[in-house]
């Protein structure tokens, strides 16, 4: 049995994942430009809330590197984007067998550069992110559903934040 190696164009674009992102209630986008204040290094990425805060993104989508940052998933590459989310510690722990506060000691064992594959985030792993190269038949229906568990997250902090005097 061989594997498919996943190629750029198996999947969503990140125009479609945004919408599907937009499409969950209460969702609004921010899009890094230099009008909004962002450096320029974020010009273009796209970060999702729910709720008005605008606070703790639950997901992001970047298409270019941060030059002296976060460079080891080389977006730069032609048609590559990264989708990330804030799954909380036990989400992490649960999909990755190890706790966030581990990611840093196990990025040498991980290519953050593959597609299609779920891994932590190589910079905010140990803050429970975790992330996906241009989602496709691999691991679409698992991204569909942390994409609803993330957001499921922001919602209910959002919930307890309006609630809070």
């Amino acid at each position: 049995m061989t594997v498919e190696t996943p190629t750029v164009g198996s999947g969503p674009t990140a125009d479609e994942i945004t919408k599907r992102i937009l499409a969950l209630p209460g969702v609004e986008l921010l899009v890094a430009t230099e009008e909004s204040g962002a450096p320029e290094a974020a010009w273009g990425w796209r970060f999702f809330y729910v709720g008005p805060d605008r606070r703790r993104p639950f997901a992001t989508i970047g298409e270019r590197d941060m030059a002296g940052f976060d460079e080891d998933s080389r977006l730069d590459r032609p048609g590559v984007f990264r989708l990330n989310l804030d799954l909380g510690r036990r989400e992490f722990e649960r999909l990755f067998g190890y706790p966030p506060a581990e990611s840093d000691e196990r990025r040498a064992t991980i290519d953050p550069s593959v597609l299609d594959e779920v891994l932590p985030h190589p910079v905010y792993g140990t803050a429970a992110w975790a992330c996906v190269l241009n989602p496709g038949p691999r691991s679409l229906a698992e991204v569909e559903r942390l994409i609803a568990y993330a957001h499921e997250r922001a919602a209910e902090r959002d919930r307890r934040t309006r609630r809070t005097p």
